[in-house]
């Protein structure tokens, strides 16, 4: 290992260029050899994550780019299909009823109420500053949705055991109008949907209608203006009441223009919006007035109205209008819609003006009468109904009370024109009016005994008095007047079932009308108002009349009317001799007979009381110079009235509407006459002899009835 000279080599490092130096071999083989190590120590679930991460990335940005371009294009296109703001504004698919009184008054609204179109910048201020505190109070920041308000309305939903998309909506005004617009899809009746059903299935939420919604929502910003979505949403918002859109509403409930409105009204109508036929004022006011205050402190905490402002409006609740406090018209506006042809009226696409016969004046008065009497002289808890019309003697209806609380909807039961009942003895003055149109005189004789007649199918049957007593020899105007059933029953023989059933019929009574001696004492059923006219006829000298309500029919802005009703008088029934007759024993029954509660202190009066079987029905039927009305009580599942018969309450309360309708009216004669010489009726054969001058035509007549009442009574 030495060298040649027996010497150790000297030690000398190699010599490295500039270009050993920096591949030096060592390193490298050091760092090839490293490398596989790191990657083996990593972490599996890190690399795993990592993996999925890109991979979510690289699809997830390529997935939302299409979304956000698919949005874009949904939004572009919904954009330019949306027509002009003029074109959505009436959102109705049917047409309004306006009823007007006697007097040209608006007091009853019927159908889809659109008042005619307002704008944002037009209307009050202090109603588009409701709506947007109430609403959406970011309306005029947002690009027509609102993440923030989604977000909170999940979490309320959650927090209250609710799904997230049920309860609170997050819905920005414009998502509403959205809503509104029913996305752009308009109502065809031809679709075998009814407009409620329609509305209904355009109002589900389920998430695919809310992404729908929003991109519509977001369209509607890029077409319009803010000004120009809230007017879309003023006109179209259901209201309550049949009311489309805030002028119709303010009208309706306030009498005034929605450009018009106080802080108050303003409030009240905002918080509708919520749930319209619960907060209705028209359904209670106080919770209106109530969920109004909330809407006030809202508005004053976003700045709308000032501290002293809202005070004002706290102190000063809006309050209904005279003709919105007056309930829709009540029954007489729905008979009237009844007894119109259907396409202008319930079913009507036209806006229609109706002038009807109906004043408010009496209608009041029979409302108030009604409750004062169930306030006064009813038990309380009595769940016995009545009702009540008043009219004119050509038939013209002033007013119609189809039945206690009535509760200001349109179609509820009206039992002055639906309830068929027994009329009991208020039938009598048709029986007695054939006699009188026959040539008898109220002083005419019959006897009153007991008596009984053989029914066929149903065996003999032997009639009573109400207070089971006969009184012998007795005139048509007692036995009218103290309501006796056996006389009237044999002045019913004794001029013809047929003459009766007729007359009744030419007055009016369409109801079927069996013929059999029971008829006489009222054993058919009508309705109070074909008794009310029938009365009427009585009252105007023998005529049969139609009720009316309708006048004049036409078009809303037209001065040409479709319909015209000149008054309801009809063919003559009765001489007038006999009417004038017939009404002197009527007056008798008032004045001393069985019907004396319903007395006026001021004026003549004429009527008839009426009692069914077991008490089931209970009616008093008069007249004055004036007016004619109908009262009738009973319960609707025929319960048997207690300790009433139609000569005491019924009678009382004819009393206190006569007395309220007639104030401040001069007092008038009734159209009467007194009686003629004596004609005698159904009695012995000693007490009917005629002297020799009477005419042929009589003594047959007379043999007749001798026949008849004289030798065969049985």
């Amino acid at each position: 290992m030495s060298g040649s000279n027996g010497r150790r080599p000297r030690l000398v490092a190699d010599k490295r260029s500039p270009k050993t130096k920096k591949t030096a071999t060592p390193r490298k083989t050091s760092r090839r050899k490293a490398a596989p190590a790191r990657r083996r120590s990593r972490n599996p679930i890190v690399w795993l994550v990592a993996a999925v991460t890109r991979l979510v990335w690289g699809i997830g940005w390529r997935v939302t780019a299409l979304v956000v371009l698919a949005v874009a294009g949904a939004v572009l296109f919904y954009a330019a299909t949306l027509p002009p703001v003029g074109n959505l504004l009436d959102a109705r698919a049917r047409g309004s009823v306006t009823l007007l009184d006697r007097d040209g008054k608006v007091f009853a609204w019927r159908g889809e109420q659109f008042g005619g179109q307002i704008t944002a910048e037009t209307v009050s201020p202090h109603l588009k500053n409701a709506v947007v505190a109430t609403e959406d109070k970011r309306f005029y920041g947002h690009f027509g949705i609102s993440p923030r308000g989604i977000a909170s309305a999940i979490r309320i939903n959650l927090s209250e055991g609710r799904g997230p998309l049920s309860g609170h909506g997050g819905s920005t005004i414009t998502q509403q109008t959205a809503k509104l617009l029913c996305l752009g899809t308009q109502y065809d009746p031809a679709s075998g949907m009814t407009e409620a059903e329609f509305e209904a299935d355009c109002r589900r939420t389920t998430l695919t209608r809310k992404l729908k919604e929003a991109v519509y929502a977001m369209a509607m910003e890029l077409r319009y203006s803010k000004d120009d979505i809230l007017t879309i949403y003023l006109n179209r918002a259901y209201l309550g009441a049949g009311t489309r859109g805030f002028e119709a509403a303010a009208q309706r409930y306030f009498g005034r223009s929605a450009n018009e409105l106080l802080p108050s009204e303003a409030a009240m109508l905002a918080g509708l919006l919520v749930a319209p036929s619960r907060y209705a004022p028209t359904a209670n006011l106080q919770r209106s007035q109530d969920r109004a205050q909330v809407i006030i402190g809202l508005m004053e905490d976003q700045g709308f109205l000032t501290a002293e402002q809202a005070s004002d409006a706290r102190q000063n609740p809006a309050r209904l209008s005279a003709a919105a406090e007056a309930r829709a018209g009540g029954y007489f506006a729905d008979w009237v819609m009844d007894s119109g042809p259907s396409f202008l009226t319930d079913e009507t696409t036209e806006d229609v003006v109706i002038r009807t016969t109906f004043d408010q004046n009496i209608q009041n008065s029979a409302e108030e009468a009604l409750q004062w009497i169930f306030d006064n002289k009813v038990r309380e808890g009595s769940e016995a109904q009545a009702a009540i019309v008043v009219m004119s003697a050509d038939g013209a209806v002033r007013a119609m009370v189809g039945g206690r609380k009535f509760k200001g909807v349109a179609g509820q039961f009206n039992r002055a024109i639906q309830a068929k009942r027994q009329t009991g003895s208020a039938f009598k003055p048709f029986v007695y009016g054939a006699a009188l149109d026959l040539g008898y005189s109220p002083n005419a004789t019959v006897v009153d005994e007991p008596t009984c007649w053989d029914i066929p199918g149903s065996g003999r049957w032997c009639p009573e008095n109400w207070d089971d007593k006969f009184r012998g020899t007795i005139t048509m105007t007692d036995a009218l007047r103290l309501s006796l059933n056996v006389p009237t029953v044999k002045i019913f023989e004794a001029v013809g079932r047929e003459a009766v059933v007729n007359i009744a019929s030419d007055f009016g009574i369409e109801s079927d009308l069996a013929v059999g001696p029971a008829l006489a004492l009222g054993t058919s059923e009508s309705t109070l108002l074909e008794m009310t006219g029938a009365y009427a006829g009585i009252l105007n000298g023998g005529s049969s009349v139609e009720p009316y309500g309708l006048i004049e029919l036409r078009l809303k802005g037209e001065s040409d009317p479709l319909l015209t009703q000149e008054g309801g008088l009809g063919e003559r029934v009765i001489s007038e001799d006999a009417a004038r007759q017939l009404t002197y024993m009527m007056h008798q029954v008032i004045e001393a007979g069985t019907g004396q509660r319903a007395r006026l202190p001021d004026r003549q009066a004429a009527g008839k009381s009426g009692t069914t079987q077991a008490s089931r029905d209970a009616w008093f039927i008069g007249f004055t110079a004036d007016y004619v009305a109908g009262v009738w009580m009973g319960y609707d599942d025929n319960t048997p009235l207690t300790g009433v018969g139609g000569g005491g309450l019924p009678a009382e309360i004819w009393q206190e509407t006569m007395s309220r309708v007639h104030e401040g009216l001069p007092a008038r004669p009734l159209p009467m006459m007194a009686p003629e010489p004596q004609r005698q009726v159904a009695t012995e054969r000693s007490q009917r002899s005629r002297s020799s001058t009477d005419s042929q035509v009589d003594r047959v007549i007379m043999n007749v009835l001798d026949e008849l009442f004289g030798l065969g009574r049985n």
